[in-house]
């Protein structure tokens, strides 16, 4: 990185995000979209997630987007059994003890996303080369990088977990997109490679949506590709429990055999969601209703 790049990034970028926030996290999403954000009349979910990150506060999203402080979430709604079981957590990456872990697990941090590594013993592997991945994500500030500060709010950790996939494109992610404890669409996420992965989008009663999808050469159609899981119910009763008293969440969860786990819970998105048309961001913004909305008739 250049000393330009460098100066941008580490100092001016970061000067920016923490004084004047609104004004550019506005700028970076009408560099997306080509326009502006109506802050007084936020629409789709984009412009609405960017108005309740920048104007309520987001102390339960960095408390919850904490890979493991969110099983203490989940585990006082009643819900402990969803978790994937803790095999280790350190607070630098020089102090992970790989002799205390299994053949295979998978290891992340708790801060950020795109992080994880799958580790078998079995086959071999570089224990400098992953604890130098894993320093190099612990000393990231996310929350500048994606402009979603709340996540600068998480002390980084690395933890480790059993390896729950039959291969190497892992499970498939069921994404439930909630509404203050109202489940509304399931996103499904499967055949992940390096660089791509397979979108299916459904309703509650598993009816396919593909109109409602962008397909690009990183995100291809997986429409069709997933059955409906025999848990559905359940897994929707499960989001509705974990999403409550949010005005917008989704929940991850995991199948595996008859047993449904818990991924995470995800409040921004990235803020942009490029992989939904338009149209169906808006629709999905119907459905958040922001604290200045609820007194409206």
């Amino acid at each position: 990185m250049s000393l330009r790049s460098k100066l941008y990034y580490g100092v001016y970028l970061r000067f920016m995000l923490d004084h004047f926030y609104e004004t550019m996290i506005g700028r970076e999403f009408e560099r997306r979209k080509g326009r502006k954000i109506d802050w007084d009349n936020p629409r789709d979910i984009n412009e609405k997630i960017y108005w309740l990150m920048s104007r309520t506060d987001t102390s339960m999203w960095s408390y919850c987007a904490d890979k493991v402080l969110v099983r203490e979430f989940v585990s006082s709604k009643g819900l402990g059994d969803l978790l994937i079981p803790l095999l280790g957590v350190w607070d630098s990456a020089e102090d992970i003890d790989f002799d205390s872990l299994p053949d295979k697990f998978v290891l992340k941090c708790n801060h950020d996303s795109g992080s994880f590594r799958i580790v078998d013993k079995t086959r071999g592997f570089d224990p400098v080369a992953i604890r130098d991945h894993f320093s190099r994500r612990l000393g990231r500030k996310i929350g500048y990088i994606n402009g979603e500060l709340y996540y600068n709010k998480i002390k980084p950790k690395v933890l480790a977990e059993p390896f729950l996939g039959e291969d190497s494109h892992g499970l498939i992610d069921y994404k439930i997109r909630c509404f203050d404890g109202k489940p509304f669409s399931i996103t499904t996420c499967s055949e992940r490679t390096g660089d791509t992965i397979r979108l299916g989008l459904y309703d509650l009663d598993w009816n396919a949506h593909p109109e409602s999808l962008v397909f690009s050469d990183t995100t291809l159609d997986g429409i069709g590709m997933v059955p409906k899981p025999d848990c559905l119910d359940r897994m929707l009763e499960l989001a509705s429990i974990l999403s409550e008293g949010f005005p917008q969440v989704r929940v991850d969860l995991y199948v595996v055999g008859d047993r449904i786990y818990f991924g995470e819970l995800t409040f921004s998105s990235g803020g942009r969601m490029s992989y939904f048309t338009d149209d169906y961001l808006v629709e999905l913004g119907r459905k958040c209703v922001l604290p200045i909305e609820k007194d409206e008739p």
